[in-house]
């Protein structure tokens, strides 16, 4: 009879799709039912499945937590399949799912109701593939990937991953599938595990216990400064604030690295081990906060978290990190979260030898992650024999707050603040501002909370758009009341120190509370930059380069930081030193904005090398890869300054092109682009095309003056539109206007580009005297990036007083070299 049976089976091969719900088994009975409802309406609406359906070509299995679809036609088709079920689950974040494929064998049997069904190897194959994957991954075995990789439509979306142990020891090879909007890029949790094990192995290292790899890259912060020069493609920093992503190269502007500090140490991104994705914040948080608890110890050397965040939660090699960091110790941890249960690991481990120092695992309710969090910052200082202060000692064990749904919401705000910083999205300062507010709601005393929203109001209105006075007394009043409730938080001095700053650029003020809060967290590199940076715009430039010298040391992966620290080097005109560090900046994040602006700059007011720029610049990425925000002006990448390139080398034509191809997704992008075409005509000498753009521009800028009656760059571009229609005396008036609104006495960075621009109008107006008095003025003083003899020289928007005696004379003048 079994043979008999045997010669009836009909053997066929089938292309398999499994999937299946993660975290299914802890889903309440009615969430299981409502999870598979949701997964089956999304998988009977795509469009392959209708497609195999309606040609008779799928067979859909149930399998409890998920199903299998057996499709009889082509390879291609599971994929295609769960290239669209994972593009649809992208709206369904709680829906974790997992799938995986296969071709292979599969025969038709009889279930124990007679009914016909599919068994197989193919399915069970399948099925272990999926196995190896966790939420989002689409995994494929390495059959069904060689038949794709024979397809160009197919290869960019395979990424080998190697040999998977299943059921029964067996190995098999399996390829993830992903590209930008489908699939899951991080290694599976299987692969990391039996990776770090070999790599534990082959360096015969002593640490006996890790955590899991390969942890969330932590979203770091670019810094954006909103540009104000007289000639909008040459844009120069207006505001300038130092926080940005890092990247792999150390910092080359810096001198060779002192001794690593034993008492030193990094706290690493923990990784989120949850079901649940969305508890990337908590895992966040819980590192920050430990991170912070650290920086309040002033005989430890803690690094800042804008350098940790670019590495992964357990980076591979710790003597890199250490000699990049300049840190002898490295904090790993993993963070679990279910429901109200909260478990964390930490390892502490000696980075220069790799080598385990112990390991801690806290097991409990969510309302006990302050005593977590305090228990592990006491740890790492007592295995660092750091001497604490009375002060100090309390700050490690205070709580921010007693209540842990407000302190749940302030964790959502710090993930989101962090996203807003990195991105400049309006949405994103808006909802980290919302979740503080409902902490403040939660805990009316929760005075973290409160410096928290003062600082990201304080951000919108310095980089997106300037409040109200009364919406900035409200932002002061919740400054000084986190200050009434908590006098020692670093924080709550940071927060109005960036009222004063951001707010009404009242410096003294702002110095005073950043100082405060640097005393009170000795390694807060944020208070040393804002002190930097404020003494720049007083011109206390020797002063600012060892302040932003020392934040650099705190925080040695911040591109933005040593970008900010170099432009000193642009400002004094040392010109050999600042192109070192700009290239510096570059290279610890390649797509350093501010850093690639200064770099072009330095080399034409150097020496006024076009050739060597626009060489420097064709190694630049597009702009397209570059753009923070097009909500904000000039925050668009590289385009002014590669405009600019151009208008040096007389190369009018190319210079509008650039603009043209700029994006336009805002009135502020239009405005900026119509304006900058303007300028460009104007100084070819095109007044007919000139005037058609600054007939569309002249009311769009004379509202938005209506509207913002002390918007300097508005009143910048509405004076090039004036030029363009020949009202010279308006455009004159504009400019001058401009620079009183800001000169270089209240803010020494920005009031000598604005004196440029003014003396960039006189120009175009044959106003020779009055363009030389003020280009005097400006070689006279440490403003480097505004003006140098050798761009004077080669610009030509010069060319109108190019022959003028006065004009010629100036350049031979010798400029101010040094602070």
């Amino acid at each position: 009879m079994t043979d008999d049976r045997q010669t009836k089976l009909r053997l066929e091969i089938a292309h398999v799709l499994f999937l299946d719900i993660v975290g299914y088994s802890k889903l309440l009975i009615d969430e299981q039912a409502e999870a598979l409802q949701e997964l089956n309406e999304i998988v009977r609406n795509t469009d392959a499945a209708r497609e195999a359906e309606a040609s008779n070509q799928l067979i859909r299995l149930p399998t409890g937590d998920g199903m299998a679809l057996v499709f009889t036609g082509t390879a291609e088709m599971p994929v295609e399949c769960a290239l669209q079920i994972s593009q649809a689950l992208r709206a369904k974040p709680t829906l974790p799912v997992r799938m995986g494929i296969h071709s292979g064998p599969v025969h038709h049997v009889a279930d124990v109701n007679q009914r016909e069904n599919i068994a197989g190897a193919g399915i069970n194959i399948a099925q272990r593939v999926m196995d190896c994957g966790d939420g989002g991954h689409i995994l494929i075995s390495k059959r069904v990937a060689d038949d794709l990789a024979q397809y160009r439509q197919w290869q960019p979306y395979l990424h080998a991953l190697g040999d998977c142990e299943v059921k029964h020891g067996e190995k098999i090879s399996v390829v993830n599938v992903y590209a930008d909007d489908v699939g899951n890029p991080e290694p599976p949790q299987k692969f990391r595990i039996v990776r770090q094990a070999a790599l534990a192995e082959k360096a015969v290292s002593p640490r006996k216990s890790r955590l899991l790899a390969l942890g969330i890259l932590a979203i770091g912060l670019l810094l954006i400064s909103l540009a104000i020069v007289a000639v909008i493609f040459a844009p120069a920093a207006i505001k300038s604030f130092s926080q940005s992503r890092a990247a792999a190269t150390p910092n080359s502007s810096i001198s060779a690295a002192p001794a690593i500090p034993e008492k030193s140490i990094a706290v690493l991104p923990f990784e989120n081990l949850s079901d649940d994705k969305q508890n990337a914040y908590f895992a966040d948080g819980i590192q920050d906060e430990i991170l912070t608890k650290l920086a309040s110890i002033a005989d430890l050397k803690v690094i800042s978290r804008t350098s940790t965040a670019k590495y992964k939660s357990k980076p591979e090699d710790l003597k890199t990190v250490s000699k990049q960091l300049g840190v002898a110790k490295v904090l790993e941890g993993t963070v679990q979260k279910a429901a109200d249960k909260v478990r964390v690991n930490v390892q502490l481990i000696d980075a220069r030898s790799d080598s385990h120092l112990w390991a801690r695992s806290f097991d409990g309710d969510a309302g006990e992650i302050f005593a977590v969090e305090a228990n592990v910052a006491q740890e790492v200082a007592d295995s660092l024999q750091a001497k604490l202060s009375t002060a100090e000692a309390s700050q490690i064990s205070t709580a921010p707050t007693r209540n842990p749904a407000a302190y749940d919401l302030l964790l959502k705000g710090d993930y989101e603040r962090r996203l807003a910083q990195s991105s400049l999205k309006p949405e994103s300062f808006d909802q980290a501002a919302a979740w503080y507010q409902q902490a403040i709601t939660r805990d009316s005393r929760f005075a973290l909370a409160m410096a928290r929203f003062v600082e990201i109001r304080m951000f919108r209105h310095w980089f997106i758009e300037p409040f109200t006075e009364m919406e900035l007394a409200e932002v002061k009043r919740l400054a000084e009341q986190a200050l009434t409730l908590e006098p020692n938080l670093a924080a709550a001095h940071i927060a109005l120190g960036t009222y004063y700053y951001y707010g009404y650029r009242r410096y003294e003020e702002a110095l005073a509370e950043f100082a405060r809060a640097v005393q009170l967290q000795p390694n807060n590199s944020e208070g040393l930059a804002y002190l930097g940076y404020i003494h720049r715009r007083q011109g206390q430039l020797q002063l600012s380069l060892e302040e932003l010298t020392k934040a650099l040391e705190q925080d040695p992966r911040n591109a933005s930081l040593a970008e900010n620290r170099a432009d000193i080097y642009c400002q004094t005109r040392e010109w050999t030193k600042a192109q070192s560090a700009l290239r510096g900046a570059i290279a610890i994040d390649p797509r350093e904005v501010l850093g690639m602006r200064g770099l072009l700059l330095s080399i034409v007011n150097a020496n006024g090398d076009v050739p060597e720029a626009l060489r420097v610049l064709a190694s630049y990425p597009s702009d397209s890869k570059l753009i923070v925000n097009s909500n904000i002006g000039d925050v668009t990448g590289v385009t002014g300054e590669r405009a600019y390139m151009f208008v040096l080398a007389r190369d009018y034509q190319t210079a509008l092109k650039i603009w043209e191809s700029a994006p336009v997704a805002s009135a502020v992008d239009e405005r900026r682009q119509i304006a900058a075409r303007v300028a460009i005509q104007v100084i070819a000498g095109d007044l007919p095309s000139a005037q058609a753009d600054a007939e569309r521009a002249r009311p769009l800028l004379e509202q938005r003056l209506r509207d913002r009656p002390d918007d300097v760059l508005t009143r910048t571009e509405l004076s090039w539109v004036c030029l363009a229609l020949k009202r010279h005396a308006d455009a004159m008036k504009l400019a001058q206007q401009s620079a009183a609104l800001l000169p270089p006495d209240k803010d020494l960075l920005t009031g000598n580009h604005i004196l440029g621009g003014q003396a960039m109008i006189a120009s175009q107006t044959g106003a020779a005297s009055a363009a030389v008095a003020i280009l005097t003025r400006i070689l006279a003083v440490p403003a480097g990036q505004a003006a140098s003899i050798a761009r004077l020289k080669i610009d030509p928007v010069w060319d109108p007083i190019r022959n003028d005696p006065e004009f010629q004379q100036l350049l031979m003048m010798k400029e101010h070299i040094g602070p």
